[in-house]
Parts: structure tokens; sequence; C-alpha cells
């Protein structure tokens, strides 16, 4: 894909998904969340393990984006030291 397709509108629209990063350290975790390409991520922390922090944080960033509550949401993370669990708790 060259990089002019890859600005083009039709590549960058908000499909209705919320994408969710997650950056895992022992202490805190970082989530950065965004609707696509083109707009400032929102990026808040909390403490590592806290998955009722994530849900909250998922359902205020699905606001702040606009989106039902019944949007997909798409993370991703690097399993390392945490593995798999966390994936299996959120889906």
């Amino acid at each position: 894909m060259n990089q002019t397709a890859a600005h083009k509108r039709e590549y960058t629209r908000n499909r209705g998904d919320l994408y969710l990063a997650f950056e895992l350290g022992s202490k805190e975790w970082k989530l950065g969340f965004s609707v696509g390409f083109g707009q400032r991520p929102r990026e808040r922390t909390v403490l590592a393990g806290d998955l009722a922090g994530v849900k909250r944080e998922i359902e205020r960033a699905k606001r702040r984006f606009g989106l039902s509550g019944e949007a997909r949401v798409l993370s991703c993370y690097e399993a390392g030291r945490d593995g798999f669990w966390l994936h299996r708790y959120l889906v």
C-alpha cells in the first residue's frame, strides 16, 4: 500500500469500533483509546490488575468518542509477563 492510499478518507473513517492498546507494567497499566486514524488517542492509567478500572475507562472512552455501549472493543497488548489471562478476561 502506498502512503497516499493510507491517508484516504475511505481508510480512516470510524466504523463504530473502539481500539484499545495496553501497556502492561508491574505497578500500572496505560490504556490508549482511539476510533481510527487522525485524532489524538485518549490516554488513561489504571493500577495493574484493576479490571474494574479497565471496564470503567472503556465505558468512558465509548462515551467520549460517541460510540454505543454495544460497540466492539478491539484490543492489543504484548502478552509477555502477563500471558493471555487478560485476553481471556476481555473476551
